[in-house]
């Protein structure tokens, strides 16, 4: 059994919560929206811990850490968090695994902060808008969304794990705002990120295939492996959604180690 820290590190204004499990170098675990760590990586965590130290953390009004009502959620001010706690953690460079919402944080510190970021595991994620799903906006309907999450590992968790628990209609509502902003990343300022990536996505995402592939390519792939492999790989795990891809732990354990390691 993997040793677990549970702590809150003191990050632009808000206690943020993050854990540590097992030793070794860090890999960071950025979960997607409304996730909290349990909920996106559970299954993962002790299997990437055997050889690893393990840093996951909640973002602003998920699980453990509460919300700034003022603040608004953005990828800019996320991963500005993000940023400082590996400042607080004193920790000068690490892989990072990012989720859904956890993904593009990932990138967006990969775009403004090479520096910290040694391998990047991007799964499920999107630079612009018009790579989700066309049909992804009937999910953030407010009733519809209430009613899909109504009892789910996600309300259960926060419910459990909240320091307000009354606050989860508020999340939903602010969730939604975030999830619906205009994304609208620089291909360049993409292509320059020095960090070797793992692309992954689910057959059945809410980014479109395209995307992941478009992706991919930006990030150095396409090559012709025979003559020049590419640093970065490309995963599309299938008959897989969104919302279990970090559960598929037989596919993700049989690239993951290897390609931190190479």
């Amino acid at each position: 059994m993997t040793t677990i820290q549970g702590s809150y590190a003191p990050v632009n204004g808000l206690q943020l919560y993050y854990e540590v499990h097992g030793v070794g170098k860090p890999l960071l675990l950025l979960p997607g929206a409304l996730s909290g760590i349990d909920t996106a990586f559970g299954k993962l965590i002790p299997l990437l811990a055997k050889d690893r130290q393990v840093i996951a953390l909640e973002f602003q009004g998920y699980g453990h850490t509460a919300d700034l009502p003022e603040r608004p959620l953005s990828y800019e001010q996320l991963a500005g968090d993000v940023m400082a706690l590996l400042r607080f953690l004193d920790i000068p460079q690490t892989d990072i695994f990012g989720y859904s919402t956890g993904a593009g944080v990932a990138l967006r510190v990969a775009m403004t902060h090479p520096e910290l970021v040694r391998k990047l595991i991007l799964a499920s994620v999107s630079y612009q808008s018009n790579g989700r799903h066309p049909d992804l906006g009937t999910l953030f309907n407010a009733t519809i969304m209430e009613q899909m999450l109504k009892g789910s590992p996600f309300e259960t968790a926060y419910l459990r794990t909240a320091p307000r628990p009354d606050d989860w209609a508020k999340l939903l509502d602010k969730v939604r705002t975030f999830e619906q902003e205009v994304q609208h990343w620089s291909e360049d300022a993409i292509r320059k990120i020095p960090a070797p990536a793992l692309i992954i996505a689910g057959d059945a995402d809410i980014i479109q295939p395209e995307h992941t592939v478009s992706l991919y390519r930006l990030l150095g792939g396409g090559s012709l492996g025979e003559l020049s492999m590419p640093a970065s790989q490309l995963a599309i795990l299938p008959g897989t959604m969104h919302s279990v891809l970090t559960q598929r732990t037989d596919l993700l354990m049989a690239m993951i180690p290897r390609f931190l390691e190479m």
